[in-house]
């Protein structure tokens, strides 16, 4: 492509890109992006392509599909040693069969709606490890989904990435993800964050957070973090009845399930850093304008709706096994190693203050776990953060969290 930043292919619709065997498209991190522009139903199979961008600058960015296209299918390429993300995804497109290694920022970003992702490997991603560039961004990991209206991620080999596996943030909604195999991210394994509507079975979880987990003090890390997420039927699509985490294995992680909830994070408050978006239970009332309105936010329904709230989580049939031993010197209780939970932290801003998003998680918003089986020396914080009790507290009277579960078989 020659050696100037902005050297690129821009496909006309319904172009295909196929590399005969071995073929490279190099971009000498000189050129910034390889397929870009909003062409429609673009395919690109049987290619290798590197080296785009300038490490450790060019994030926000990606390489292939940089404009988010329609109906791009992309099946059988590796994206690697790429500056920003290697791919980005927009409505209605498919990545499948390929391997996104060792990017800049992350493996795939997805947007849009109705994304199918399978059968891929996502490995190393992040090698510019941008949390620590710019402290607390939000902005690293395998692949991160914004405001995605409906995805199906199905049998991805996600591992050693550098920061989470999977995570999606921000009104996302209708996620089925199933079948996948989480190993050796430094941080969770899969993070769903103020979304809606998800069903997360059958996956295998290995050796997460365990570089993210000892740094985390007071709080308990986990392989998956669902944070101000939950089922809410309002919201168009499937799984409104139940946020469903199902048919799971947990093998070693730093912690198994956090349901959490930020007490001071709402639409248009000081503690949501997604900073223009509202809910999407009810968007003609709650709006940007009227959740920042005091008098109105705490009457009914703005108390209720103009916040994401983790409600209907059900926990169940999941295997949790957990071993200190192989973790190494650093699991211990004191830094919230082998914990599950559901919690909040004391809120600070009105209508929210005190206890009262911590009642709600724990009581009020039908959150449960049930039918699991543990194995090992497992602990949990519930209602409040840093509140950790062990197996009998968590079981009785007034939690009665996971009935029909096992302790050690």
């Amino acid at each position: 492509m020659g050696t100037g930043q902005y050297n690129q292919i821009i496909p006309a619709n319904g172009d295909t890109f196929i590399g005969a065997p071995g073929a490279i498209f190099d971009g000498q991190h000189k050129n910034l992006y390889a397929f870009t522009q909003q062409a429609r139903n673009v395919t690109i199979r049987y290619l290798t392509i590197q080296n785009f961008g300038v490490p450790g600058v060019n994030n926000g960015q990606g390489v292939v599909n940089h404009d988010e296209g329609p109906n791009w299918h992309i099946d059988h390429v590796t994206v690697q040693e790429s500056a920003g993300a290697g791919v980005m995804l927009g409505s209605g497109n498919v990545l499948a069969h390929s391997c996104l290694k060792n990017n800049g920022q992350y493996g795939f970003q997805g947007f849009g709606s109705h994304l199918k992702v399978y059968n891929n490997e996502i490995v190393g991603n992040n090698a510019d490890n941008w949390e620590a560039r710019q402290a607390s961004c939000g902005c690293s990991g395998g692949a991160k989904f914004w405001n995605v209206n409906g995805a199906t991620i199905t049998s991805n080999y996600v591992h050693d990435n550098i920061g989470p596996g999977l995570w999606a943030d921000t009104n996302n909604r209708d996620f089925n993800v199933e079948h996948n195999y989480f190993a050796g991210n430094q941080a969770e394994g899969f993070i769903y964050e103020i979304s809606y509507n998800l069903r997360l079975a059958d996956n295998t979880f290995i050796r997460n957070a365990l570089v993210a987990g000892p740094k985390l003090a007071g709080f308990p890390d986990s392989a998956v973090y669902i944070s101000e997420s939950g089922a809410d039927s309002r919201v168009p699509g499937l799984y409104g009845a139940t946020l469903a985490i199902t048919g799971n294995t947990f093998i070693n992680n730093w912690g198994g399930v956090v349901l959490y909830e930020n007490a001071d994070r709402y639409c248009s408050s000081a503690g949501n850093s997604s900073t223009g978006y509202c809910t999407l239970v009810d968007p003609s009332v709650a709006t940007l304008g009227k959740c920042a309105k005091l008098g109105l936010i705490g009457t009914n329904p703005y108390y209720n709706d103009c916040r994401w709230k983790t409600q209907n989580v059900l926990v169940k049939g999941n295997h949790f096994a957990f071993d200190p031993t192989k973790i190494g010197p650093e699991c211990t209780s004191d830094k919230y190693c082998g914990f599950n939970g559901v919690f909040s932290a004391w809120g600070s801003l009105r209508p929210y203050q005190g206890t009262a998003v911590e009642k709600h998680i724990t009581f009020d918003q039908n959150n449960h776990f049930m039918s699991n089986s543990y194995y090992g020396p497992w602990q949990f914080v519930v209602e409040e953060q840093g509140n950790a009790v062990n197996w009998s507290t968590w079981r009785k009277s007034p939690y009665y969290q996971d009935a029909h579960s096992t302790m050690d078989g």
